[in-house]
């Protein structure tokens, strides 16, 4: 069974050392395993939180994208997008706004963190909270259940608004599901091998400590800065305590077991702090030479850059636009115009069982969908230009034209006159995909008939 594994990267800065170590390389790793879908993308919506300069945020946009590529992400193999570019997220993050409890945010832990620190200083509890801070556990959630994430990788400080999105999707649920879950329970990860490295005066790399080492910088740049980190006093041919020393941290998390071993053995032999800080440099010059260079050549194509994010949103959009027609079904957002052909007491009867529900999308295009007994989408219509085109077809299926199912991958489409017609939903396993074509067989048969 296939995993769903979601992981957002919020693009408010430039990627160093430790979130590649930490973060982006473990991610890419796991996204090559057997058995796993991925989903990686730029939570520029979060971003907007913590940060009011446009100009950085457009900038970081560019420079996590390009980090995540230059470092081997196959947007081929995994769907790579930004936030901004999926309409869907936002609309769902009101549909979950209107089930989540005021009292569970009231205990999200960047509120509180903020609610105390005003308070200890005398001022108003929500002093500065924006809406944007307090609601934005909501819109993890909407980026989570969107896509029935199963597994979501984050930190510990992070562990609490995974949980959030499984009470408010459990809760959706509830209210709407009728006995079918719209939304996937996502579970927490913590990888507890994923180092923390330490920046170059020893406290955890941070921008916000100014001790970080830019991950593409120029070579000449990675050196200098190598350069500054703090050792202790030892001489040359006094032996170093590898296992207090920062520099050795950061060489463990870049090198082999064997290189490991014999750097420790190298600095409890007494080798120079000079001599290990060329060495690290070396290593680390050595595995991301190849991936700076092929940095800086996206950042000076980013129309490509664009490219390859749209065609992830268009990937993405695919499984969110069906799932959110049958959210806005399920709350009651539905459409007036409904399409059930019934000339005989056969067709009245199939009427109750399966039925095509035309609308107008928000570009102007007509569209309908199948919609099985339960309400359950069977199908979805690709745009035509007018709605007599998209009635014709409709009724072409219920009146007996020979439809063409073809699977293709986790999903199927259907095909008239050679020509397709309509696709249906995403699916996460073969099973539930088999399953579906043949209700969507029977949902016809009869209206056929």
């Amino acid at each position: 069974m296939t995993t769903r594994i979601l992981t957002g990267i919020t693009t408010t800065g430039t990627p160093h050392l430790g979130n590649y170590a930490g973060a982006i390389r473990p991610a890419i790793l796991a996204s090559q395993q057997p058995g796993v879908d991925s989903f990686y993308f730029l939570a520029d919506y979060h971003a907007l939180i913590k940060c009011d300069d446009p100009q950085r945020i457009q900038r970081s946009r560019l420079e996590i994208a390009a980090t995540w590529l230059a470092g081997g992400l196959d947007p081929d193999k995994v769907t790579f997008y930004r936030q901004s570019d999926i309409p869907e997220i936002p609309e769902l993050t009101w549909l979950l706004t209107c089930v989540a409890a005021k009292g569970l945010l009231n205990r999200a832990h960047a509120y509180k963190a903020s609610v105390d620190k005003n308070v200890e200083a005398g001022e108003d509890p929500d002093a500065g909270v924006t809406m944007g801070l307090f609601s934005y556990p909501v819109l993890m959630a909407a980026d989570i259940l969107m896509f029935n994430a199963n597994k979501v990788p984050v930190g510990r400080d992070q562990i609490q608004h995974v949980e959030m999105a499984r009470d408010i999707g459990q809760r959706f649920n509830h209210l709407f599901g009728q006995g079918k879950d719209f939304f996937a329970l996502p579970e927490a990860v913590i990888e507890e091998s994923v180092a923390t490295l330490p920046g170059l005066d020893g406290r955890k790399m941070s921008k916000s400590y100014d001790n970080t080492i830019p991950l593409f910088t120029s070579a000449k740049d990675m050196k200098d800065a190598i350069s500054r980190i703090v050792t202790d006093s030892k001489a040359p041919g006094e032996a170093k305590d590898p296992d207090n020393a920062h520099l050795f941290t950061l060489f463990q998390a870049f090198s082999t077991p064997a290189q490991c071993a014999a750097f420790r053995e190298e600095l409890m032999q007494g080798l120079g702090w000079g001599e290990a800080k060329q060495r690290l440099f070396q290593l680390l010059d050595g595995q991301l030479a190849e991936k700076r260079e092929h940095y800086h050549q996206l950042i000076s194509r980013p129309s490509d850059l664009e490219d390859i994010l749209l065609a992830g949103a268009a990937k993405a959009r695919k499984i969110a636009t069906p799932f959110l027609e049958q959210l806005r079904e399920a709350v009651g957002l539905r459409s007036f115009r409904t399409t059930v052909q019934a000339t005989t007491e056969v067709k009245k009867k199939a009427a109750k069982t399966a039925r095509f529900v035309s609308f107008r999308d928000e570009d102007g295009s007509f569209r309908f969908r199948l919609l099985a007994a339960d309400g359950e989408q069977l199908l979805l219509s690709r745009s035509f230009a007018d709605g007599k085109s998209a009635g014709a077809v409709s009724k072409q299926l219920q009146q007996g034209g020979e439809a063409d199912v073809r699977v293709e991958g986790l999903s199927f489409s259907l095909w008239l006159e050679g020509e397709q017609v309509a696709d249906g939903p995403q699916f996460e396993a073969a099973e539930a995909r088999d399953a579906a074509v043949q209700s969507l067989r029977e949902a016809l048969q009869p209206v056929q008939e």
